[in-house]
């Protein structure tokens, strides 16, 4: 996956857009870390931990003539997510900013640039420090009664499709409880999706077309194809670190899945990793310390269509505001 471009062209003026992922006060956030509330708590057993370093910085370049209106950049957080991840610290630099989070729970540093003369850069480098567990999951107990949430369709996630809704049925089909049925779904978005990196979002449903399919397509028919059997299921980006080149297996900013098994509780897996049959035990009900989480959600409201930031500004006297992206930097630290 990759950064999806976003424009919007309000009534009257212009907003030009370039996006990728209740305010409280501006303030240095380093020392007021949060974490996700994740509903009901998984009965995962911590198998291993690694602990990261990691540094995202964007580069905001006034290439002129004059300077915007008004400019905002919000730069999605990582936050602590248990049982998977703790932050263990977080530096944004600059200081100035607001702290906003959206539906999901999901946090952003929200940037005002308007000052920004012409022919000069803004830059936000955020540096954290976490610990991300390798979780193994039981599932001999598949029984009970599932949750009441996650279980609808949004964007991108086309749960009430009929071509979905279809599918999901006669993979279902003869499957005695909810562990099979989600272990039917993966291995059929396995054996049947071919992997083809388009840096999109396209929904789960033009999965099932021949255009191709990379890791946001993977997951979203993972989720849709649950959530249309009344299976709780949630959608995940973030980052994926492996120490070799991985861009035939997925990119290094990623997606995946988690569903809600009875007698378990919330469960990670990621199809994509698991369509090489060698591997597809290993990404089935197991969350490797290589997954780390950026955001919840398809669709987040704040990232308006994309992924990890969203740049908004208002032109003025056409001005053109370039972002550069810099790669993730992540480095393990060694015990």
């Amino acid at each position: 996956m990759g950064h999806r471009p976003f424009f919007a062209t309000p009534i009257r003026l212009l907003w030009v857009a370039f996006v990728m992922l209740s305010g409280l006060a501006c303030q240095p956030q380093a020392e007021r870390l949060t974490a996700v509330e994740t509903t009901t708590p998984s009965t995962a057993t911590v198998l291993g931990r690694r602990e990261y370093g990691i540094r995202q910085h964007l580069t905001l370049v006034n290439e002129g003539p004059g300077q915007p209106e008004k400019q905002n950049i919000w730069v999605a957080l990582i936050q602590t997510v248990p049982p998977y991840q703790e932050v263990q610290s977080r530096e944004i630099t600059p200081k100035e900013y607001t702290l906003v989070s959206d539906e999901n729970g999901n946090q952003y540093a929200e940037f005002d640039f308007s000052d920004h003369p012409a022919g000069t850069t803004k830059m936000v480098k955020i540096d954290y420090r976490l610990v991300v567990n390798e979780l193994g999951y039981d599932l001999d107990n598949c029984e009970g009664e599932l949750l009441d949430v996650f279980t609808q369709p949004e964007l991108h996630i086309e749960s009430a499709n009929p071509q979905i809704m279809a599918l999901a049925k006669e993979l279902s089909r003869e499957k005695k409880n909810t562990c099979q049925k989600v272990r039917a779904f993966y291995d059929y978005i396995g054996d049947e999706l071919v992997y083809t990196y388009n840096g999109r979002n396209w929904g789960a449903q033009a999965a099932l077309g021949d255009m191709g399919a990379d890791c946001t397509e993977y997951a979203s028919l993972q989720v849709a194809l649950s959530r249309a059997q009344g299976i709780p299921a949630r959608y995940y980006e973030g980052l994926l670190y492996l120490e070799n080149d991985t861009k035939n297996l997925a990119r290094l900013e990623h997606a995946w899945a988690e569903v809600y098994l009875p007698g378990t509780g919330w469960v990670s897996l990621d199809p994509t990793l698991g369509r090489i049959p060698l591997q597809r035990e290993t990404y089935f009900a197991h969350h490797t310390p290589e997954h780390i989480i950026v955001t919840m959600g398809a669709s987040p409201s704040t990232l308006r269509g994309s992924s990890y930031w969203t740049h908004l500004y208002w032109p003025g006297t056409s001005t053109k505001i370039r972002v550069e992206a810099g790669k993730w930097e992540i480095e393990p630290v060694e015990k």
